[in-house]
């Protein structure tokens, strides 16, 4: 990978050639401020890009910024920093800080390739108000009947909050649309720094499922994320906290597919504690 003006441009989660979600690095981001890291990712225009700061050894503090705002936490960013770390200094163990928490991060070369696997910080679910939930499926065009009853209305915690609706029907998922400024203020009322989690499930939720997701995030030219390791995460914690499926458990997300972007996301789920997302990147 080649960097530009200091910055790496890599491709986080891709099923496929042209998929993935696109990050930003700044592998030594210590001379910037907060203004200046701002106006890096609004000018690249990626989901979000990830500035490396003060390090020692392996534990690196990391920051992460959308083109309008910095997020306390970016799965698709890390696993890029990761793998763009290991190809400059070898595989192992990183610990990346961040403002969410100290995030473990692993890499390793698999089939010829470096992939990188992040534990989330401690994750937990809580209600989503009943209020709330019918604005935000209202600002979706759906309804109550439109749910998927073994997957209740909540919001999911694994390093950013995420609102998780569950579609039962795949036209129904394939087809809802929604107003994205309208969205990205409710998304800024409730401060979900990251994605409204919308997904659909095939067949029994247990162990080795595929769940298929959209991930809402109205920002500058962007209306859906086309990889999101957080929500990855959150859908975890949400799966084994919520929905009660019994851990330790895996699953795969696919993501990206309707905005032309294939992803894959693998994730891991133990009885507590943390939940694993894994993954790879290749350059832009």
């Amino acid at each position: 990978m080649t960097p530009t003006r200091g910055i790496l441009h890599l491709l986080a989660f891709a099923a496929e050639p042209g998929g993935g979600n696109p990050a930003g690095v700044v592998l030594d981001a210590t001379a910037l401020d907060d203004a200046q890291m701002q106006r890096i990712a609004a000018d690249l225009g990626h989901p979000e890009t990830a500035f490396v700061g003060e390090r020692e050894g392996r534990r690196v503090a990391v920051r992460y910024f959308s083109p309008d705002d910095e997020v306390p936490f970016c799965g698709h960013a890390t696993i890029a920093t990761a793998v763009a770390l290991a190809e400059v200094e070898g595989v192992g163990a990183y610990t990346f800080e961040t403002a969410a928490g100290a995030v473990e991060v692993v890499t390793a070369t698999e089939g010829g390739r470096i992939v990188a696997g992040f534990t989330s910080v401690e994750p937990h679910v809580i209600d989503l108000e009943d209020a709330v939930a019918d604005r935000l499926l209202g600002l979706l065009g759906l309804t109550r009947d439109d749910l998927d009853e073994r997957m209740p209305l909540a919001q999911a915690f694994a390093g950013n909050l995420h609102p998780v609706v569950a579609i039962a029907s795949r036209e129904t998922f394939d087809a809802f649309t929604f107003d994205g400024p309208r969205l990205r203020a409710l998304l800024d009322e409730r401060g979900w720094k990251g994605t409204a989690t919308v997904v659909h499930v095939e067949g029994p939720l247990e162990d080795g499922v595929v769940i298929e997701a959209r991930n809402l995030f109205p920002v500058a030219d962007i209306l859906e994320d086309p990889a999101t390791g957080s929500a990855a995460a959150a859908l975890g914690v949400y799966l084994r906290d919520r929905v009660g499926v019994p851990a330790p458990f895996g699953f795969t997300v696919r993501q990206g597919r309707h905005i032309g972007r294939p992803s894959v996301l693998e994730v891991e789920v133990p009885a507590s504690g943390g939940i694993l997302v894994r993954g790879s990147a290749t350059s832009l």
